[in-house]
Order: structure tokens, then sequence, then C-alpha cells
């Protein structure tokens, strides 16, 4: 097998980088002495974690959500720009094909939503699911966690908000549609491109562009508020399709939009150079330089406020055709403040859900 020409396909991922916690490296030297699972696409594994709770608390100051709870740890959807990644390395995992093809799952998760809840100290706010992986990536078809989250979250008149690109969110429309009249929920879906070239080698696991507009349309029938989240902007790649995309979004009902530029941070880095080389070796370099040019001439930017937003000439044209296509196509709509003050303890009783 020819290691540099090798090509997983499904996978975003086409490496497997050292996980920078462990001492321990894999080396190629001899393909018989590793393991066919760093070398192969090996299918998905599951793993499951058994946390004493739910909710994480973000302090980020530009972040706009501070609670979150994320049933599942790895995505499947297999996004190689996903800051998420580097998250995986905590578990003793890779960023690169480890983060897409082994899943932590954690099943008590309602359990211990529940638990949060009935708690005296508790107070309501609102919480976001996902903050980090993606809540309805394909697992959850089968095992239904992020479901079982929100018929919680209905039955305390708690708020809550969803990000997702997968449609499967549709299965649930019927509790979030009673969340939403009691203006408890609002949903983001992340588009980034309208390119199904693109979106198969860059997010190769998740739903059509079509279909997460589809989706947009269903929420937005069913009375439940919507938005278009734009993530990551790309610049030189995926950039110039944002007047297209906030114009389709808000076709469907989106009440609003959102984006955030690219960064690639830790080993995401390594991840997106090897693979958009792989992919688009004409434009890789110009498309790294235009990432570089808006992250201060790197990668990566960790400065608060600036890491996600960019900086210098190219973020600021790309902020500049944001808001005019957003004021041009969306006017001034937004999205409703969700309610915390119809939040209703159980006194220690527990739903029967489980």
């Amino acid at each position: 097998m020819d290691l540099e020409r090798e090509y997983f396909k499904g996978r975003g991922s086409q490496i497997n980088p050292n996980n920078k916690f462990t001492q321990n490296k894999y080396l190629s030297e001899f393909i018989e002495g590793i393991d066919e699972e760093v070398l192969e696409n090996s299918s998905t594994k599951f793993y499951q974690e058994t946390p004493k709770k739910i909710i994480s608390e973000n302090k980020s100051p530009d972040l706009s959500f501070m609670h979150s709870i994320n049933p599942y740890q790895g995505c499947e959807h297999g996004c190689i720009y996903c800051y998420a990644r580097n998250s995986h390395e905590y578990w003793g995992f890779s960023a690169g094909l480890d983060f897409e093809r082994k899943i932590i799952i954690k099943y008590n998760a309602a359990a211990l939503l529940e638990e949060a809840f009935n708690k005296k100290s508790y107070q309501a706010k609102t919480i976001l699911l996902s903050g980090n992986t993606d809540c309805y990536q394909p697992i959850e078809r089968k095992l239904k966690i992020t479901r079982s989250l929100l018929q919680i979250f209905q039955h305390y008149h708690h708020p809550v908000s969803l990000i997702t690109k997968n449609n499967l969110i549709l299965r649930d429309i019927g509790i979030l549609k009673e969340l939403a009249q009691e203006n408890l929920v609002q949903v983001a879906i992340t588009i980034n491109s309208l390119n199904e070239e693109l979106r198969l080698k860059m997010e190769p696991r998740t739903v059509t562009a079509k279909g997460r507009l589809k989706v947009i349309e269903n929420l937005s029938k069913a009375g439940i508020p919507v938005m278009l989240m734009c993530a990551p902007v790309i610049p030189g790649l995926n950039s110039d399709e944002i007047p297209q995309l906030i114009k389709s979004a808000a076709e469907c009902g989106a009440k609003s939009a959102s984006f955030t530029m690219v960064r690639l941070n830790g080993a995401i880095g390594d991840i997106f150079v090897d693979w958009i080389n792989k992919n688009y070796p004409d434009r890789a370099e110009k498309v790294l330089h235009a990432i570089a040019e808006s992250h201060g001439g790197k990668l990566n930017d960790s400065q608060w406020s600036r890491r996600m937003r960019g900086s210098g000439v190219i973020a600021e044209s790309i902020h500049s055709l944001f808001r005019i296509s957003k004021k041009r196509y969306m006017g001034d709509c937004s999205m409703p403040i969700l309610r915390n003050d119809l939040f209703t303890p159980k006194n220690g009783k527990q739903l029967e859900l489980f």
C-alpha cells in the first residue's frame, strides 16, 4: 500500500497525528508492525463514559453561550476544520481519524440533567446542545440521547438552544414545537457551502446543503425560530458563497445569521494542511496564506474576541460582505430572547423516561 497516495473516502482527516499528551508515538517505518487501525479506514467504534455531571460551564468571553451539554465526544461527521478535534486528545485519542471513528457516549446524560434541575440551588439559564460536537450525529438515530434530553427540557419548561447540521433534528420537531410555543427553544443550522463537491470533501458524512435548507424550512413552518450558522468561513474556499447562503436561508425562513472565521489551532493545523494539499493542490497555498493573513500571519490566533472573527484586510472584507448580505436578505430580523422564568423544579420527582 502506498501511504502517500492512500485516501480514506468518507473521512475528513487523512492522517492520525500523534496525541500531544502521550509519550508513545506511531511510526510508519515498518508497516507490518503498525496496528492496521492506524493505517486503514476502520469502522467507527463507540466508548462509554459515565460522567458525574452533564452541564459544562464555559467562561470564554467571546462565546454567546455559557452552559452546554455534549452527549457525544468525537463526531462521525468528520468535518475537516472542526475545532472540537483537539478536545479528543484529552481522552487519549488523536484529533485526526480517531476523532471521527472513536465516539464517546454519555448514556446517563438525561438522568444527570434531571438531577441538576432538581438541586435547590439550580437557577435556570439557556443551555446549548451542543457546544462541542453535534448532538444529532449518526449514532443519535439509534440511541436517542438528545431526544431524551429535550424531553427533560420540555418537562421542566427550561430554555434550550441547539446547533446541528443533521436533518435528524426533524425527528424531534414535535418536542421542539411545544418548546417554541413557550419561547423556550431556538435552533442554529450550520451551512457553510452550497457546493456539493466541496461539502463531500470538507464534511464527508453530513447532510447536503439542500437537505439542511429543507430543515430550516420545516422548522420555520412549525414556528420554531431558526438561524443560519455560516461556519467556518474559509477565505479562498467558501467565502464567496456568503451572499447566496444568507439569501437561501432567508428564503427558507431563517430569522438571522452568524458566522465565524476558520482557525486552525493545535493539531487541526496539520490535519487541514494535509487535507487541502491532497484535495485542492492548485489553490492550497493561496487558501493557507489567506487564513494566515486573517490571523496575524499564523494559521491560528488564540486571542479572545479576535480568534473567531479574524483580523486584517481579508477578514474585514468578509465581515463587510456578511453584514451587507444579512441586511439585504434578512433586514432587521433577529432571534427571540428565550424565557427562563417558566422553569418548574419537580422537588426530586424523577421523570419516567429511562
